[in-house]
């Protein structure tokens, strides 16, 4: 799920003396004056820390985590010391992300994942990584950078400038920023129609008279551009130029003389945006410039012909609508139609299968005659109201097999019929297929759904082995994958499909769907076997356990079906094979419903969940157990309006929740559970804390334990 760099837990902001009567005493010893009501929690002191609530002997391999912000973590005070004394691992919410790690040119930095690795192993405590693939919190930009159109290959001679940027002084305002000596002028001659600058005797150095002539450049790093400036001078001269910002400039220069002259310096943007920087303190005279042109080359634009679909037949009835019911027979994969000296029509590809947008567009026929035939049609027809669009052509027809192209430009876009009509001809005509294309003008083309693949195969292994290079085999455990079952559709075997743009609704232009464009079964398989290789290759000594991560495995309104979902897309990925997961992660972001018989159905399918992946012989994680409050009119309560009684509900189905893993779950299985926010949230509903004013933490904002704690822990107890 996500976490907010603020996160949900408010580490930062606590106050210099911590409560001890409600505090862990293994973090402070400083008492302040006790709130009010501090009886009813004074059974909190009596609490050890969670971990040692745990019974090693009988849950060995057994982890307690704890999310946290990994910056909180590495500064070695509060945090730090609440997670080394309470759990024996940590997940951090953001650090290891991929959005957090990798930037807009697909450059890693894992400088906080490496010091995240270096305080866990001070500590002592293990980190469950979090998360090595996921569609939310990628960096959509530099993904969609890999996948975008090509350029036409086309000899560079043949490339034309497109103009990015344009400041024609003939019509606009100089007001960029200038540094200039006393008794140098520089503003639009109006008359002539051009910037002038006016430096009566030179200075010694150039820069001394420098202006910019353009600003908020739309260039990006590492392409290709040129500079146009039109320059007059009252005598020839050199006027030096830079293109880029403060921070680095692609630097120039041009001659120019007493007539108007294009001038052009071609460069390499050195980074995004900026200015152009002109520096003329060695001329003494005017120099005038006529306009200022950021462009760069790319192919012209070309008509490309780009399939829409094609239909073929198979032998068996005519399947389409015929006038008259004369429908013709389908012979070897053909409509076979046999002259009978009538009009006839015949819909080869109906409404419905063919609806086209507005622009130009060429049908091809794959058809073959006995003889030459002139008297044959094609109709494209737009329904059959009077007002709507039908374009009816000739099919020119020769003897033997051809493919005949037939142009239908201005097509206004809408559900068309495309409809033969042989008229009276004699021809006997066998059709085997028709293509329709739309003819687009454009000077790039799309990758192939394979050069898709292979190019974000490519980024996903360069992510993984730098994860594992910088972890350096310290995490042995990781969500492999995060969130991919959708909750609907149907896969075809009964289970929902995965996550992807075409269901994500309003959040898929957020998002970026690996899976849409690696497969739906190669997706996880390709994640898994790049964390085992570069784990491997990277001081990993230890087994290596990977999850696969969800949320709503306990969801009522579908009675466990993400859940069982999840266990059958698992076996399908394994089915290769190869391909091993040794876990699920349920993330278990649960609500307490004071409504009696909401609260009995929940508790019914948390134990059923268990249940369901307990029988799918993996290990099983609650990965990211956090819980609200709903009232019995299904409003969420906020902290500032709970009341005991609220709080003391909430600590029972902790308990419930903790004791049913351990009742339910084998102990071959049980890998451990994480407490996802430690405290309640901050803010108010809708901010950008998760589950902003919830009271979601076993600890309250001054880190003061709650009654949250004690059901937690009774739960590891077994009480």
């Amino acid at each position: 799920m996500k976490m907010n760099r603020k996160n949900n837990m408010v580490w930062g902001t606590l106050v210099a003396a911590l409560l001890a009567s409600c505090v862990d005493t293994e973090i402070a010893d400083v008492t302040v004056a006790k709130p009010e009501s501090i009886a009813q929690y004074e059974y909190l002191n009596d609490y050890a820390p969670l971990k040692s609530y745990i019974d090693r002997a009988a849950n060995p391999d057994f982890k307690l985590g704890l999310a946290l912000a990994a910056n909180e973590f590495i500064e070695g005070g509060l945090v730090f010391r609440l997670a080394e004394a309470n759990f024996d691992e940590v997940t951090a919410g953001n650090a290891m992300k991929y959005a957090s790690c990798v930037n807009d040119k697909g450059e890693m930095d894992f400088e906080t994942v490496d010091k995240f690795v270096t305080a866990a192993q001070a500590a002592g405590i293990t980190i469950y990584g979090h998360t090595l693939a996921w569609h939310a919190q990628q960096n959509n930009k530099y993904l969609n950078s890999l996948i975008k159109d090509k350029e036409m290959d086309v000899d560079p001679n043949d490339k034309v400038d497109i103009e990015d940027y344009v400041v024609d002084y003939s019509k606009d305002a100089y007001n960029f920023w200038n540094s200039i000596p006393e008794g140098t002028t520089i503003g639009v001659n109006t008359e002539e129609g051009c910037l002038e600058i006016v430096n009566p005797a030179s200075t010694e150095q150039n820069y001394l008279v420098q202006y910019f002539t353009g600003d908020n450049l739309p260039i990006i790093e590492g392409q290709d551009y040129k500079l146009k400036m039109m320059i007059k001078g009252s005598a020839k001269g050199t006027l030096n130029v830079g293109v880029g910002p403060w921070s680095g400039r692609a630097d120039g220069s041009f001659s120019f003389d007493t007539e108007w002259k294009e001038y052009e310096f071609s460069f390499k943007a050195v980074a995004d945006g900026g200015h152009v920087m002109t520096q003329s303190g060695l001329f003494a005279g005017t120099i005038q410039i006529k306009h200022v042109k950021i462009t760069h080359a790319e192919s012209p634009a070309v008509e490309v012909e780009q399939e829409i679909r094609e239909k073929t037949y198979e032998d068996g009835p005519f399947p389409f609508y015929v006038m008259d019911g004369c429908a013709p027979p389908v012979i070897n994969g053909c409509i076979h139609f046999v002259p009978d000296g009538a009009w006839r029509q015949f819909f080869i590809l109906p409404g419905g299968e063919n609806k086209l947008e507005e622009g130009n567009y060429v049908l091809y026929l794959d058809i073959k005659s006995d003889k030459d035939a002139s008297d044959v049609q094609l109709s494209m027809q737009n329904g059959w109201g009077a007002d709507n669009q039908q374009i009816k052509v000739s099919v020119p027809i020769k003897a033997g097999n051809q493919i005949v192209k037939l142009d239908f430009p201005n097509v206004d876009g809408g559900d068309y019929d495309v409809i033969l009509i042989p008229q009276e001809s004699d021809a006997t005509l066998d059709l085997r297929s028709v293509k329709v294309c739309k003819v687009t003008k454009m000077n790039s083309i799309p990758l192939t759904p394979e050069e898709k693949k292979e190019a974000l195969t490519r980024a996903m292994n360069n992510w993984i082995e730098g994860m594992m290079k910088a972890t350096g085999g310290y995490v042995t455990t990781w969500d492999v994958v995060n969130e991919a079952i959708s909750g609907g559709g149907n896969d075809g075997e009964g289970f929902y499909v995965l996550q992807s743009a075409s269901n994500a609704g309003a959040d898929a232009a957020n998002n970026f769907y690996w899976q849409d464009y690696l497969g739906s079964e190669d997706y996880v398989r390709i994640v898994v076997a790049a964390a085992r290789k570069y784990y491997a290759e990277n001081g990993g000594v230890k087994p290596l356990k990977l999850f696969i991560n969800d949320y709503n495995l306990e969801s009522t309104w579908d009675n466990n079906q993400k859940a069982k979902s999840l266990v059958h897309w698992i076996e399908k990925w394994e089915s290769d094979g190869v391909t091993k997961i040794d876990g699920i992660g349920t993330q278990m972001h649960v609500t307490y419903r004071a409504n009696a018989a909401d609260q009995q159905k929940q508790e019914e399918c948390v134990e059923n969940m268990f249940k369901i992946l307990a029988k799918s012989g993996k290990l099983v994680k609650v990965s990211e157990l956090d819980m609200g409050y709903v009232d019995e009119s299904g409003t969420t309560v906020l902290t500032k309006d709970m009341t005991e009684e609220q709080h003391k509900a909430m600590a029972e189905y902790y308990k419930f929740i903790v004791k049913k893993y351990f009742e339910i779950i084998p102990v071959a299985q049980q890998y451990g559970i994480t407490q996802w926010c430690a405290t309640d949230a901050p803010g108010a509903p809708g901010d950008s804390n998760w589950r902003g004013g919830e009271p979601v933490g076993l600890w309250d904002s001054n880190y003061n334990r709650k009654h949250t704690y004690a059901g937690f822990a009774d739960g590891l107890a077994g009480k």
